[in-house]
C-alpha cells in the first residue's frame, strides 16, 4: 500500500515543498498530480490572494483551482466568523490578500481605528507602514479583537531573511502590552481545520505535508492530523531527531515521491526516528544521547 492510500485527503505546504521561490521542487508536481486524492495547498503567506498562488501552481504544471489554495488570511477570516458577526467593520493590516479574505466572508475592511472596527486582522504586506501598525494598536487599545494571520518572525527572500509578520505583530504588542487574542496560521490549528472543512474530511483522515517542524508539523499535531516531513526545505533528519514531541512527524521522506512509496519502505525510517525519540525521552538526566544516525535515517541525508 502506498502512503497516500492510507488517507482521504492532503493538506500540503507550499514553499520548500512544492516550490522554492518560483521554480518547482524536484518531483513535487509529478508526485502531487499522481496522488489521486483531494489536496488543499496551505500557506502562512497572508499577502498573496489565492488567485495569485493558484496561477503560480498552474505555471508549474499542477492542475488546480484557486479554491484549492488556503491562506492564513482566509483562515483568519474563517476564524473571525466564530467570534464577530458578519457585516462588521474589521481593520485590515497587510497585503491585498487580507482585505480580500475579509470581503469573502462578508466583513467590511477598513484602514483606520477611527472607522470603529470591532476587530483587527493583522497580516504581512510588503507595503505595511508604521501608521498601519499604529492604527492596529489604537484599535486594540479601544477594545477591538486582535487576530494575527500568522506569527512567523522571519520572511525568506532572495537577499536573506526579512522581518516577517511575527515581527510586525511584536511591534503592535509592544504598544499594547500583550500579544494577539487569536492566531490563524501554522502552528496554530485554524488553517488546517479550515482545510479539513473544505475537504469534507475528518482531520484524522488527512495527511499534512511540510518541510518545517515548528510550523507545518506542529500545526498538524494541533489539528489532530498525521504528518509527512519532506527533506526538501528548511529541516533535515538531524532536526527531526532533535525535535520536541509536539514537532515530531508521523512519516519522513526525502521528497514528495514518498507519497507514492510503499508504506513498508517508509516505515523503517519512521521507526528509526521513533526509536531515537524514545531513547531521548527516557534517557537519565545528564546522559548524552547523541550518536551516529541509524542506517535508515543516514540514507535520507545522502
Amino acid at each position: 500500500m502506498r502512503l497516500v492510500d492510507r488517507y482521504d485527503a492532503i493538506v500540503c505546504d507550499l514553499d520548500g515543498v512544492v516550490y522554492r521561490g518560483d521554480p518547482a521542487v524536484p518531483y513535487a508536481v509529478d508526485s502531487l498530480s499522481a496522488a489521486g486524492i483531494p489536496i488543499q495547498y496551505a500557506t502562512n503567506n497572508a499577502s498573496r490572494p489565492p488567485a495569485d498562488v493558484g496561477a503560480h501552481l498552474r505555471r508549474l504544471g499542477l492542475s488546480v483551482q484557486d479554491s484549492a489554495v488556503a491562506t492564513s488570511s482566509q483562515a483568519a477570516a474563517w476564524l473571525l466568523t466564530q467570534h464577530v458577526a458578519v457585516g462588521a467593520a474589521v481593520l485590515a493590516v497587510g497585503g491585498s490578500g487580507v482585505a480580500e479574505a475579509l470581503r469573502e466572508r462578508g466583513y467590511v475592511p477598513v484602514t483606520t481605528a477611527a472607522d470603529d472596527p470591532v476587530a483587527v486582522v493583522q497580516g504581512y504586506g510588503a507595503d505595511v507602514t508604521a501608521d498601519d501598525l499604529a492604527q492596529a494598536a489604537y484599535a486594540v487599545q479601544r477594545g477591538a479583537l486582535w487576530l494575527a494571520t500568522n506569527t512567523d518572525h522571519t520572511l525568506p527572500t532572495a537577499q536573506g531573511y526579512a522581518p516577517g509578520n511575527g515581527a510586525l505583530v511584536l511591534a503592535v504588542g509592544a504598544a499594547v502590552g500583550r500579544g494577539p487574542d487569536l492566531v490563524a496560521g501554522k502552528p496554530d490549528e485554524p488553517l488546517y481545520l479550515m482545510c479539513a472543512e473544505r475537504l469534507g474530511v475528518a482531520p484524522v483522515r488527512v495527511l499534512a505535508i511540510g518541510d518545517r517542524l515548528e510550523t507545518d508539523i506542529e500545526g498538524a499535531h494541533e489539528a489532530g492530523m498525521d504528518s509527512l516531513l519532506v527533506l526538501t526545505g528548511v529541516h533535515g533528519v538531524h532536526d527531526a531527531v532533535a525535535a520536541a514531541p509536539e514537532s515530531r512527524p508521523t512519516w519522513v521522506a526525502r521528497d514528495l515521491r514518498g507519497l507514492l512509496t510503499d508504506v513498508d519502505d517508509l516505515e523503517p525510517a519512521s521507526a528509526a526516528l521513533r526509536a531515537e525519540w524514545d531513547a531521548r525521552d527516557n534517557a537519565p538526566a545528564g546522559v548524552d544521547v547523541s550518536r551516529p544516525l541509524p542506517e535508515e535515517l543516514a540514507a535520507l541525508t545522502q
